[in-house]
């Protein structure tokens, strides 16, 4: 198993941070647009649970990304708001460049704002042609993702925070 991780600090408060990087509208974007690192493909997102939000929260993607299919679905194994989540792979997924994957969220308040600690780990995938993209792309694909992911949040924190500021001097 591998993990890569990446930082980001905000100027907000955790609680915030948390509910922004929780919401599948913000950090799923990525896998959801057509783009050149989905080779032009994107996924279809359903949620399994009537709660989109919490533990035990599931959703399945589903798409084809370079003519192989894609089928997968995803739990929510921890989740303490404010502080630390957890959603990982369950069942047989059917990825290509991965097995299994499991995404970790940290925040911790500093001075100012909150820092967030997202990382990905997972286990490379059974059979030749697959392991040979894993190891072209893998480490690749999970950077621009964790990228995303963050860089998105800070995205809908900053327009959250000029609108905020905006309704203030009204």
């Amino acid at each position: 198993m591998k993990t890569l991780t990446r930082t980001t600090t905000y100027p907000s408060p955790a609680d915030i941070v948390f509910q922004c990087l929780d919401n599948l509208g913000v950090t799923g974007t990525h896998m959801t647009q057509s783009s050149a690192m989905m080779m032009g493909s994107k996924l279809d997102l359903r949620f399994l649970t009537e709660h989109h939000t919490g533990l035990g929260t599931k959703y399945r993607w589903t798409g084809k990304m370079m003519g192989l299919k894609m089928d997968f679905t995803v739990e929510v194994t921890k989740w303490m708001p404010g502080e630390e989540k957890i959603w990982e792979t369950i069942g047989e997924p059917e990825l290509i460049i991965y097995s299994w994957y499991r995404m970790h969220l940290m925040l911790t308040e500093t001075m100012g704002g909150t820092c967030a600690r997202l990382s990905i780990s997972y286990k490379k995938p059974k059979g030749i042609f697959h392991n040979l993209l894993s190891f072209l792309f893998a480490d690749w694909y999970c950077k621009w993702c964790l990228k995303h992911m963050l860089e998105d949040a800070n995205k809908l924190l900053m327009n959250d925070k000029e609108h905020g500021e905006e309704r203030k001097n009204q």
